[in-house]
């Protein structure tokens, strides 16, 4: 009998941290795909369509600014309202959509994943995609409101720095996806913990400068800012392009080093846990 010859050989992994970036990369057009398939599945019995992206952030916008601007008067650090809340609110949109996505990827995905096989980081890679795509869209109508206050004299500040403005989206997918991937690892066998991730992300914003500014947490309260590494990236795109943030080296720091422990945590635990997962669900 002829020795076979076969082009993909899956064996398994016994590494704690196996990344398989060249299969990722060889499935670049999977991930094209599910992220044609997630916008087709979410607008298409739509009127407004992609339209939804600018509206819920607007209406936010507006809630938070008649609710924290007019009537609990908490200031924005001289950034004008529609700035500051929307700025705000779209960069808290695009975390928590990737945390979310990507803490049920085995769970919604589970009817793929019984049936082929392609590496299973496509599906948090695929939510990244996505997300940055309905952000980018809130992204250049904030665009074209700063402009529009720059326009009218208004004392807003930018620096060169918000050329860089796209490592801050990294960074916000990053945790995101570090997290959600922790949570996804444990939901195969704690469905509940589902529920409990929709109530944290709920209270977790107010523990954010998504509606108020850093410089309005009193100084016994700060350690919560060290310790949520969203407020870093938030704030420092407010000082990039607005000229107004009460960061420190410190608390971006320690961010970055939350975000690195969340990231690597993260794929260990994915890569141990896809390899059983299907028994479990």
């Amino acid at each position: 009998m002829s020795e076979e010859n076969w082009s993909l050989i899956l064996t398994p992994k016994r590494k704690l941290l196996d990344l398989q970036i060249r299969e990722l990369i060889r499935y670049r057009d999977l991930i094209f795909l599910f992220v044609k398939r997630d916008f087709v599945t979410q607008f298409k019995q739509t009127i407004l369509g992609p339209l939804w992206f600018i509206i819920n952030p607007i209406f936010s916008t507006i809630m938070y600014t008649f609710i924290f601007g007019n009537l609990a008067r908490i200031g924005t650090d001289g950034i004008p309202h529609t700035l500051f809340y929307f700025s705000g609110t779209m960069l808290w949109g695009f975390f928590s959509a990737c945390l979310n996505e990507s803490s049920n990827v085995f769970i919604a995905n589970s009817g793929i994943f019984e049936k082929v096989y392609f590496p299973r980081l496509v599906l948090p890679i695929t939510s990244v995609f996505t997300n940055l795509i309905k952000s980018g869209i809130q992204f250049a109508l904030l665009t074209a409101i700063f402009i529009f206050y720059i326009v009218s004299g208004t004392p807003v500040k930018p620096s060169w720095s918000l050329l860089l403005f796209p490592l801050l989206f990294m960074w916000l997918a990053a945790i995101g996806v570090g997290a959600g991937i922790i949570i996804s690892s444990l939901t195969t066998k704690y469905r509940d913990l589902r529920h409990l991730v929709s109530f944290t992300l709920g209270l977790a914003m107010y523990a954010t400068p998504v509606v108020f500014p850093l410089s309005e947490i009193p100084a016994r309260f700060r350690w919560i800012a060290y310790a949520n590494p969203v407020c870093a990236p938030i704030e420092l795109f407010r000082q990039w392009f607005f000229g107004s943030s009460s960061i420190d080296g410190v608390m971006t720091l320690s961010s970055l080093g939350i975000t690195v422990f969340l990231v690597f945590a993260g794929l260990i635990l994915f890569n141990r846990n896809e390899q059983t997962f299907i028994d479990v669900v």
